[in-house]
């Protein structure tokens, strides 16, 4: 069974505002989004930040990788105007702040471990020691459907984030189905599996249902298609068209 929503706003404010900021996150509440995805890797100092591209220059003001910038430095970086001038001087969140500002919001998060290349394990395990710190009570109480749900296409971070806390449920991200796929979930120990929707197939879906697994994919950004893969069995998505397809889309 999957206990989570179904429909999630992909980085935050998908279309409507710069990905993986606050502002991102704000526009999703505004159209009454309570569940979003979005990315995390760590900063030179070890602190984990909201960002998709281990190289600045598309989202986020300078270039380098953000494997050689400390966190207060990035967090003084411009990741809104790329966007619009309007959201000029949008800062580079915090992991922990912006998964705070979620929790206090009662906005469900799948956080998706993305390591800077080389930095797969610590990042997995800096992540999910934080998000299990921020929901322990919950954890404690069984309500692990209040958690985040952790995912990721690095096998290297999903086994860090299974060692370092172990009750938080985990994801695996695949492109596109390998053939050994149901052994390398089981062996991840993962909730669910997370596809590209473009290359999931009917059958494919079927068989992931049978094997009991959750599946979620992305990025879905037309409701004709988001219907076909509800009707294929898939139990929730992200979308960038937060302005099509919303929070109670059925």
């Amino acid at each position: 069974m999957w206990p989570y929503p179904k429909i999630l706003a992909h980085r935050g404010g998908g279309t409507l505002a710069p990905e993986n900021t606050l502002a991102g996150l704000r526009r999703g509440m505004e159209a009454g989004f309570r569940a979003i995805e979005f990315d995390v890797m760590l900063a030179r100092d070890g602190v984990p930040v909201v960002l998709h591209d281990p190289e600045l220059g598309r989202t986020v003001a300078g270039s380098g990788s953000v494997a050689e910038i400390d966190a207060p430095a990035l967090a003084a970086r411009d990741a809104g105007a790329w966007f619009a001038p309007e959201f000029a001087g949008e800062p580079v969140p915090l992991f922990a702040e912006f998964a705070q500002y979620c929790k206090a919001h009662g906005v469900w998060m799948n956080i998706e471990i993305k390591p800077v290349p080389g930095h797969d394990a610590r990042t997995g395990t800096v992540v999910a020691r934080l998000a299990a710190a921020l929901f322990a009570d919950d954890l404690a109480a069984g309500r692990v459907e209040r958690a985040p749900l952790l995912s990721s296409f690095s096998e290297a971070a999903l086994e860090a984030a299974r060692h370092a806390a172990p009750a938080l449920p985990r994801a695996w991200l695949t492109a596109s189905l390998p053939r050994d796929w149901a052994r390398r979930a089981r062996a991840l120990d993962v909730v669910a599996i997370h596809t590209d929707h473009k290359r999931l197939t009917a059958a494919q879906a079927a068989a992931v249902k049978a094997a009991g697994f959750g599946l979620f994919c992305y990025t879905v950004n037309t409701p004709a298609r988001a219907r076909e893969l509800f009707g294929w069995g898939v139990d929730g998505l992200c979308t960038d068209r937060i302005d099509l397809i919303g929070p109670a889309f059925n």
